[in-house]
């Protein structure tokens, strides 16, 4: 590869974690996914990532003098003025990790981390659905949930950048157990990782659900969605389901922040229009005035897999442009 300023990002999920190359315009110039491991041991779980970056590195033939900083996405909470992950429910083991200095360490290039849902916000701003606007929420409905802000042209961090952890805000009071210890989360309704459990004991053997997935303990929402689409009638009702649960967090952030525009990632881009977007954008504008319905976009994420990637480049160039 020819020498130039490169960027390189670092998207650390629940479940996947990307890693991408890029020039200063953004434009990935090579990228691998792999699953995030979880030993427990966050040490351990660090240094598999971080050969897998250098082995990417070699591949594209980059000195890894030419990289001009490393951006990284990483879920909350975090402190992102220390560099450190605090207790993420989703990442086990890491507690009190100081991510950006052992990076620093590894790879002797400057560090800059963001909440993974600020840095999704940035991404679809600059790239996707929310191009243009001035007031945007981009959530995140993985492995777990979460909202980046941008408010009047600007992201909004937030204490220790962790503004935007709508995950862990109540929808059901005294509902079912989060994975941060809470109850009626957000997350435990509409987190991949909640919605996975509890399909592995409530599918029955008779849904397409179960046949797409072979084996109980594999079914996930990608299961779930296609045989949706099939038509199956479990999992419509569930997609239906999820979409009210979905639905009554939207009125909040609606009513919260007035956006002019809300981008949903993950599991309800994935599922499309038919099946979530579009009920979902029809039974929030039921449900506020119409004053902010009128000024309300409802969007999935235009970015698709590309998106992680992006996320964690535009750490790095938030960074190098001085935000």
């Amino acid at each position: 590869m020819e020498p130039h300023e490169w960027l390189l990002g670092i998207d650390l999920g629940g479940t996947k974690t990307a890693v991408a190359l890029a020039g200063r315009n953004a434009e990935i110039r090579a990228r691998r996914r792999f699953p995030t491991p979880r030993s427990g041991d966050p040490r351990r779980d660090f240094e598999f990532i971080a050969e897998r970056v250098r082995e990417l590195l070699e591949q594209s033939e980059c000195d890894p003098t030419a990289v001009t900083c490393l951006g990284v996405s990483v879920p909350g909470p975090l402190d992102a003025e220390m560099g450190s992950l605090l207790h993420p429910p989703n990442l086990p083991g890491w507690e009190k990790v100081p991510l950006r200095s052992w990076l620093e360490q590894e790879f002797g290039r400057p560090v800059e981390m963001e909440n993974d849902a600020n840095a999704g916000a940035m991404a679809e701003w600059r790239f996707g659905a929310g191009r243009g606007a001035r007031d945007l929420v981009f959530l995140t409905l993985s492995t777990g949930v979460g909202a980046g802000l941008i408010l009047d042209g600007r992201l909004h961090r937030g204490v220790s950048g962790n503004a935007g952890e709508f995950g862990h805000t109540v929808l059901v009071p005294d509902g079912l157990e989060c994975a941060c210890g809470l109850n009626g989360c957000v997350e435990a309704y509409l987190g991949g990782r909640a919605w996975s459990t509890r399909l592995r004991s409530e599918t029955p053997g008779s849904s397409r659900v179960f046949d797409l997935a072979g084996d109980r303990s594999r079914i996930s929402p990608e299961h779930l969605v296609e045989a949706a689409r099939w038509g199956d009638e479990f999992a419509l009702d569930e997609m239906a389901r999820y979409n009210a649960n979905l639905v009554g967090a939207l009125v909040n952030v609606a009513f919260a922040y007035a956006p002019e525009v809300i981008v949903l990632g993950t599991i309800p881009s994935a599922a499309g229009e038919e099946l979530c977007v579009g009920p979902v954008r029809q039974g929030v504008e039921e449900r506020i005035w119409p004053e902010l319905a009128r000024g309300l976009a409802i969007r999935a994420s235009e970015l698709g897999d590309r998106g992680a990637d992006l996320a964690a480049i535009c750490v790095a160039l938030q960074s190098l442009e001085g935000d």
